[in-house]
């Protein structure tokens, strides 16, 4: 067995995907308006990383893994059955950790879908942090429970208060229902709490 395939069948890993640890949270429905913020997207994204300093939220789709959905048979907690991350998107979530640091962003907690690639890309960015939250599992195969688990995403980081900022790991369909964004593999979409709601402030890339 190679590194890569010891890294992700790990014990860190496969507790990671335990289904046993799941929150039941319930709360209305609400997709976020999406912010555009004036100017260029440098000027965008600075004011995310400033938004992270303060303790905002960023919801990253996964690092790059080739492939569309999953493939038949797929099952939690053997990666083995899943699509996983190649070498590029290993080095982008490598370079998601190095840019919070190089930033100055205090991380408060990593949450994960139990995916392998949503996984790996927490745990490689922000090693011994991340732990499974199933309400940011993928809903890509079945999309009628769209709904519910936005629902309970968007109570999660609602709720959310600090210290340092929230960093979720996830996937392209959860970050698109609650924001209304299209991410790239690797981006994440920053979100700070304002008047009760949840507001788009820009995005950052790996």
């Amino acid at each position: 067995m190679d590194r890569a395939s010891k890294s992700l069948n790990s014990p860190q890993m496969r507790a990671m995907a335990d289904p046993s640890r799941r929150r039941v949270l319930t709360t209305s429905c609400k997709a976020l308006p999406l912010v555009l913020l004036a100017g260029t997207p440098a000027v965008a994204e600075a004011a995310a990383w400033e938004a992270l300093r303060d303790g905002a939220i960023a919801l990253f789709r996964h690092a790059n893994a080739p492939g569309t959905g999953d493939p038949a048979g797929m099952r939690l907690g053997d990666c083995a059955t899943q699509r996983n991350l190649d070498e590029a998107g290993r080095a982008q979530a490598r370079r998601i950790g190095e840019a919070f640091r190089a930033q100055g962003v205090a991380v408060g907690i990593v949450l994960t879908s139990r995916w392998c690639r949503a996984m790996e890309t927490a745990d490689v960015a922000f090693p011994g942090l991340a732990r499974a939250e199933p309400a940011f599992d993928s809903f890509f195969a079945d999309r009628g429970e769209g709904p519910a688990y936005t629902a309970r995403a968007r109570r999660i980081l609602l709720d959310w208060g600090g210290p340092g900022a929230l960093v979720v790991a996830t996937h392209q369909v959860n970050i698109t229902a609650l924001t209304g964004a299209v991410p790239s593999s690797g981006e994440g979409v920053v979100l700070r709490r304002g008047s009760g709601d949840l507001v788009v402030v820009g995005r950052v890339r790996p």
